[in-house]
């Protein structure tokens, strides 16, 4: 939701950007429709031009507000408050498509398989989470598409209307100043560590036997055999191999150039020779072209890693875990130099934190794996290299470096500036949203459903 901050609640936005952990994500955030036999009565209770709010879209959020509460009394107007904050993102959605604000379908798919694979590993298999919904992942995914594209599009509008807010130190200041010193948090050890990722290398054997295999399901396929017959039972994508290997239709650029160039060069019906990519190795149909897309199915085969591929990385990392001990080399540029981990590597190697970007992580929310190797380390030490599985499921070996490690504290500018700043920024992206709200809110055709006809939607941003 979108949330004004005022004079009054200015304690309670910095408790909550400052001590509030990254939530697993929930099913409703995640788009994933209910369960078969736990439908809402549903309806359209609020229409913003052609953008419409459902009855269920209030609900949904009603609820896990009610779960979250415990038992605790909520606000009278919440329903309204909710409503007024979905109201408003529908016309942020409104305005894009009259500004032209358009989210690119790459990005859009990105992100569904990005949160469909999180979804996944919550549930435990592809297979419990269509059991659970009474649906294929490709049907989920297509239910997903849309409320995914809203959200981006909503992001890339107020990235739009906030982008250019930035705040001073002199605003940080003054932010931090209205906070009442008895409301302000307490934090408990925080640490900063850093970690060092390289890959287990596959071993020309593993790829030999990929390629001989998918070489055999090729002859088989021209000697009269289904392609998707034989996708469905050899294919390590999980995302096509139940639809027998299809993709579906994609434009130029929008998918690994290898795949690409190797696609262009068919003809319906034809198949490729094996192709490699940083997937692993593909067999691919050409399916269509349709306009400037085109369509495809493959098979693909990832090669299995050994021990011995990753003795080859953690070799590697012993020898900069050296380097970096004996002051050869900083810990930031062997990682900036080294890692495969991009998220961390352009960071000096250092984990983020979610909430606010910066690189102090509360001890108690750290991943296990994390906690339990660094909980007794002292500041500047360096594990020797581990094993570790990537978030795409890759074997690998890393290094983690303890930087430094902030003991309990109550929040002060010297020692929480960037926190304290992001709240600040916050604070003031409101501010240009509420102004651009105000100027916008009269452009649009609005009509309330009778039930919620006392939520003055768009008379005021003061109570949001």
């Amino acid at each position: 939701m979108l949330v004004k901050v005022n004079r009054a609640a200015a304690s309670a936005l910095l408790t909550l950007l400052l001590i509030m952990g990254l939530a697993p994500a929930s099913k409703a955030q995640l788009g994933i429709t209910r369960p078969k036999g736990q439908e809402l009565l549903d309806g359209i209770v609020v229409k913003v031009d052609n953008q419409i709010v459902l009855r269920s879209d209030v609900e949904l959020i009603y609820a896990q507000e009610v779960a979250r509460a415990a038992g605790k009394p909520l606000p009278p107007d919440l329903k309204c408050k909710i409503l007024q904050s979905l109201v408003l993102n529908k016309l942020m959605l409104a305005k894009a498509e009259t500004d032209s604000v358009v989210v690119e379908d790459k990005t859009v798919n990105n992100e569904v398989d990005r949160r469909m694979a999180y979804f996944v590993q919550q549930i435990g298999s592809e297979k419990r989470l269509e059991e659970q919904y009474n649906k294929p992942i490709k049907a989920l995914k297509d239910d997903l598409r849309p409320q995914i594209k809203d959200q981006l599009t909503q992001q890339k509008m107020q990235e739009t209307i906030t982008g250019k807010v930035a705040v001073t130190p002199r605003e940080v200041a003054q932010y931090f100043s209205r906070v009442p010193k008895d409301s302000l948090p307490y934090f408990s050890t925080e640490v900063e560590v850093g970690q060092i990722v390289i890959p287990a290398q596959v071993n020309d054997k593993a790829k030999q036997a990929a390629m001989a295999k998918l070489n055999d399901i090729r002859a088989q396929v021209l000697a009269g055999a289904d392609f998707a017959t034989l996708a469905k039972q050899y294919s390590e994508d999980p995302g096509s191999a139940k639809e027998g290997g299809y993709l579906g239709f994609f434009k130029r650029g929008e998918l690994v150039p290898e795949y690409e160039a190797a696609s262009m060069k068919l003809e319906p019906g034809q198949l490729s020779p094996v192709v490699q990519s940083q997937f692993g190795f593909h067999l691919i149909q050409f399916i269509e072209r349709k306009g400037n897309t085109y369509s495809t199915r493959h098979i693909l085969l990832k090669p299995e890693t050994g021990a011995a591929d990753a003795s080859a990385s953690a070799k590697q990392l012993v020898r900069l875990r050296r380097q970096i001990l004996t002051d050869s080399i900083s810990f930031a540029k062997a990682a900036k130099d080294n890692s495969s981990d991009k998220q961390s590597s352009t960071n000096g190697g250092l984990l983020a934190n979610r909430q606010d970007g910066g690189s102090r992580l509360p001890l108690d929310k750290l991943d296990p794996a994390i906690f339990f190797v660094i909980d007794t380390m002292k500041v500047g030490h360096i594990t020797p290299p581990m094993p570790y599985r990537t978030d795409d499921g890759k074997d690998a070996m890393r290094i983690l470096y303890l930087k430094s490690n902030t003991p309990p504290h109550q929040a002060n500018l010297e020692q929480d500036y960037q926190k304290i700043a992001a709240a600040a920024l916050n604070e003031k992206r409101n501010k240009a949203l509420d102004e651009w709200f105000a100027k916008n809110r009269g452009s649009v055709y609005l009509e309330v459903a009778p039930e919620y006809a006392q939520c003055k939607v768009l008379e005021s941003t003061d109570n949001r």
